[in-house]
This record gives C-alpha cells, structure tokens and sequence, in this order.
C-alpha cells in the first residue's frame, strides 16, 4: 500500500471513505471503532465488543494505548510516516483469517474520514472484506453538552485533517454569531486563537462568548471561558509553545 495522494489535489482518503454506504450486514467485516475521547467510560459497549473478540488491533499509538488493557489481541501502532506499511500489514493479517479492528478517536464520523479511507483502501487492496464503522462517543458530544449548544442549532467544522480548509473557514464565517459554532482545531496552525482571530478579521462580534474546553472527560479537564475577541489575542505561531491550550481542545463559540 503506498500513500500516492496529496491532500491538497486529491484522492482525499475521505473521499474514498464516503464514495458509498456500507453494505448491509456484511460477513466477517473489519471494524473501525470510535474508542471515545479516550476515557473507557465513554466507549460503548458494542465498541468494547469489537476490539476484545479482535485478533488483531490496528491505530495510532496514543489511541491503541487507551484500549491495550481491553483485549488480548495483537497490537500494531503506527504515526503518520508508517501509517500505509502498518495498515498493509494488518490487512493482509485479516486476509489470512484473523479478525481486526481498527480504533480512532472520538467518533470516526467526526475528523475520521481520512483514516478510515485509509483503512478501507489497504482492505480492497489486500482482497479482504469491508469496513463496518462502529460510532462512538466523540468529545464534540461532551461539548456540546458542557457549552450548552444544542447539535440542531449548531454549525460544525473539523479543522482536524490535511488538506485545504479554506472552505471550511468560510463556512465558519458565515455562520457565525447566527449559529453556535463547535469546531475541532488542527494543532498547531489552526488553533482556538487563530480561528478567532480569522473570525474577528472577518467582522464576527468580539463580544460573542467563546469557550476553549481541553481534554474533556479526562481528570485534567478544564474549560477555559472568554469571548472571541479576547481569544483572538492567542492567535500565530504553528508550535505547541505558540499556544496556551492543548491538541486535545474543543472550540465553541455561542451565537448572539
């Protein structure tokens, strides 16, 4: 499996991933499991199902290691760089017989597209059967929930992938201060300051209420609460060090 895309011209694996539904009821499928922000009592039962009946258990280190103590299958973690080798291998293993699972953070419908797509890919290109998507949790639900905006009267936008987000953006614009916004931002270029700072520039009120919640359902959660022009002041940079909030954040921002 190679990775012979650019995010930027295409194929998105995202796309990939959304070209068709599922198949209904599909034999021996592998799973990709939303494991939830990463608190155990935020997966869900049929989730815990699908990765301790697995023989082996494929995603990226920080999430596999959420789930390891779950299940006796074998794990194979990856980081961006060995991403397609690691998926190749584990679909090959699923080709041979064994049932796997693949685990994302969160809810794969939220920002999971990518790896999905990837994982469906590597599936096709191994001979073996389809994906089947087992929602979870995501920390936008606990979010939402935190911030008080209802998901009906809420624009959101993930800002946690590759590739142009100029669209997204404008969507963002446009709904704001007229919907409640509930955005994942994409470390370290795209944080909660550099999103408010776009919205401000863009003649969004600085007085709208802006909520910054970090690492949510975790010990260490805390909500930071401001307005967006306050916000805005923790715009620039593309370090960890250029922002005072975690990779694990949520952003709202409540309509008038």
């Amino acid at each position: 499996m190679t990775d012979d895309y650019d995010l930027d011209s295409g194929p998105d694996p995202a796309a990939f991933a959304a070209s068709e539904p599922e198949p209904v009821d599909p034999d021996d499928p592998i799973h990709a499991v939303g494991i939830g922000p990463g608190n155990p009592e935020f997966l869900t039962p049929r989730g815990r199902r699908a990765i301790a009946e697995a023989d082996v258990v494929v995603g990226f280190e920080t999430v596999v290691e959420f789930v390891a103590d779950l299940t006796d299958a074998d794990l194979l973690t990856c980081g961006y760089r060995d991403e397609g080798e690691t998926l190749a291998r584990f679909a090959e293993r699923v080709a041979s017989g064994e049932r796997g699972t693949a685990v994302l953070m969160g809810d794969p419908n939220h920002s999971g597209y990518q790896f999905l797509g990837k994982v469906e890919r590597a599936a096709e290109e191994a001979g073996t059967g389809p994906v089947r998507v087992v929602p979870g949790i995501s920390a936008l639900q606990v979010a939402a929930s935190r911030a008080r905006t209802p998901m009906e009267d809420t624009a959101f936008v993930t800002l946690h992938r590759s590739g142009d987000l100029s669209a997204d953006l404008v969507g963002l614009r446009e709904a704001v201060g007229e919907r409640h916004l509930l955005v994942l931002p994409r470390p370290y270029d795209l944080m909660p300051g550099d999103v408010a700072a776009d919205l401000v520039d863009a003649g969004a009120p600085a007085e709208l209420d802006a909520l910054v919640l970090e690492r949510l359902t975790h010990d260490e959660e805390s909500i930071t609460r401001t307005t967006l022009g306050g916000l805005s002041e923790h715009a620039g940079g593309d370090r960890p060090e250029d922002t005072p909030f975690s990779d694990l954040s949520v952003l709202v921002v409540r309509r008038e």
